[in-house]
């Protein structure tokens, strides 16, 4: 048997003490347990891993399968066949386009999954849900890490069933909406790292998609990135993975901005809010993990520190515990996986997608939607970036704030143009912001000393560095301009 189509599930992170209340909780099915034994191959190169596609073959109750996924979100490209060999079939599916030229030894096992599967089938009138819990681990290189999920696959019926679904399964134990599949652990432990800050991938768009096809495909990256750094950040504190959190939500607000005539309405007013709250619960937790990198980290190579420097440093050390304490509540709390679950389900299934008055920017193709966007975004920096050496902190926060936007939806646009010169227009628009950056990191540090409320030498300490940054301003200053001059004279590559 063998066949290829889209695979549309949700996988949820769940504590192995939780999977039986999940189970208890979902409504009554024909149930079944496997044992699954997966070796998942790649070439030595890893290009599948770069393709973002997995290749595994499971082999369970004396039937073995090779399986190809693609893609991101709930639906997923999916090829699978039965095969007799406990190796892959290397003409299998899309695998000679991904693989041409190489031979059949080319793929290599890359690493092992074993885990317990309970299956039920679950029917609901003409929907049909297939209800996944595994617990096992995966190995890979020296390593093993644990693996304890809930999926849940349509196997017919609409796809808002499965956020119904899922929304029902929430109230019974805390579900984390998760976008990596069992493959990114075993590539992880084969890498032989611990798990890494994840930053955001290129978002591939087609030639011929529409405004709506490109929302879906930006956003859906950027829930990957929030989602992936949150789980990080549950498990420990991480200052790469804060920034990156933060990021990622502001990235998918921008990405709202961006979109906003082809998906406005309350429920996208909404996930505005809740991914302002998101940042925001990152914002202390990134501004003193700022100052410590870029001022007491330089006074600490100082040949003679001022007073009250030790005292300072403590002070910083003990306001970043408690702002790290905070971002992990929120990245484990209630509100976050809602926020998660929510946007998912507006982002594939909301009514933005079926609302007629938004038919028209909708449909229209990606290219003439980015064009006039990018053309918008880039005009506001114009006017945002006028004497940015005569007007004060605010005005150029403002800049800062519009370079960002263009960034951001530049990147998200970047593949429907020519690769080169997107990436020197964006170069250069990253030289802008990095400057802007500094000058806003230089205004926001005496109001974050302000509340740590330190003591007379501290203070000192404090008042000492941020005037030694502040010096600093005006050659900065002059670079934000150079910056802003050599990005005036890049043509746009959206123009070309």
């Amino acid at each position: 048997m063998s066949g290829q189509g889209r695979e549309i599930e949700l996988k949820f992170l769940c504590a192995p003490a939780d999977l039986g209340a999940v189970l208890a909780a979902a409504p009554a099915g024909d149930d079944e347990c496997r044992e699954l034994i997966s070796v998942c191959f790649d070439t030595v190169d890893g290009d599948l891993q770069k393709a973002g596609v997995s290749l595994r073959v499971r082999e369970s109750n004396g039937r073995r399968v090779q399986t190809l996924k693609r893609g991101q979100g709930m639906s997923r490209e999916e090829h699978e066949a039965d095969i007799e060999s406990l190796a892959p079939d290397p003409s299998l599916g899309p695998l000679p386009d991904l693989l041409p030229q190489m031979g059949p030894d080319v793929l290599k096992p890359a690493f092992h999954v074993r885990i317990t599967r309970r299956q039920r089938l679950i029917r609901l009138g003409r929907t049909s849900i297939e209800l996944a819990i595994d617990l096992g681990e995966v190995q890979g290189g020296a390593g093993q890490a644990p693996i304890s999920e809930v999926e849940l696959e349509l196997k017919s019926g609409p796809p808002a069933a499965l956020f119904e679904m899922a929304r029902e399964l929430s109230q019974a134990a805390p579900l984390y909406l998760s976008f990596d599949g069992k493959s990114s652990q075993g590539q992880a432990l084969v890498a032989g790292s611990r798990p890494q800050a994840r930053r955001k991938e290129r978002v591939s768009l087609s030639p011929d998609a529409t405004a709506a096809e490109a929302f879906q495909a930006v956003a859906r990256g950027a829930l990957a990135h929030i989602a992936g750094n949150a789980q990080i950040l549950r498990e420990g504190p991480q200052e790469d993975a804060v920034h990156q959190l933060r990021v990622a939500a502001r990235r998918l607000r921008s990405t709202l901005s961006t979109f906003a005539e082809v998906i406005r309405g309350e429920r996208a007013d909404w996930v505005r809010g809740e991914l302002r709250w998101l940042a925001r619960a990152c914002d202390d937790a990134r501004n003193l993990d700022v100052f410590r990198a870029e001022i007491l980290r330089p006074a600490r190579e100082m040949d003679t520190q001022p007073r009250g420097f030790e005292a300072l440093c403590a002070a910083v050390e003990a306001a970043r515990r408690r702002a790290a304490r905070k971002v992990a509540r929120a990245a484990s709390s209630q509100r976050f996986r809602a926020l998660l679950l929510e946007t998912a389900a507006w982002v594939e299934t909301g009514g933005w997608l079926e609302d007629p008055g938004l038919r028209k920017p909708r449909q229209a193709l990606a290219t003439a939607f980015a064009a006039e966007a990018l053309d918008r975004r880039l005009k506001k920096l114009g006017r945002r970036g006028r004497k940015l050496a005569e007007t004060d902190d605010a005005a150029r926060h403002e800049a800062r704030i519009e370079a960002k936007k263009l960034r951001y939806a530049a990147e998200a646009f970047s593949s429907l143009y020519p690769q080169k010169a997107a990436e020197r227009f964006i170069d250069r628009l990253k030289g802008l912001q990095d400057e802007l950056g500094v000058l806003n990191d230089v205004a926001t540090a005496e109001p974050l000393v302000a509340g740590l409320k330190l003591d007379a030498d501290a203070a000192f300490a404090a008042g000492e560095l941020v005037g030694l940054k502040a010096a600093e301003t005006p050659r900065h200053l002059g670079r934000a301009a150079r910056a802003l001059e050599r990005l005036r004279e890049t043509e746009p590559f959206w123009r070309r």
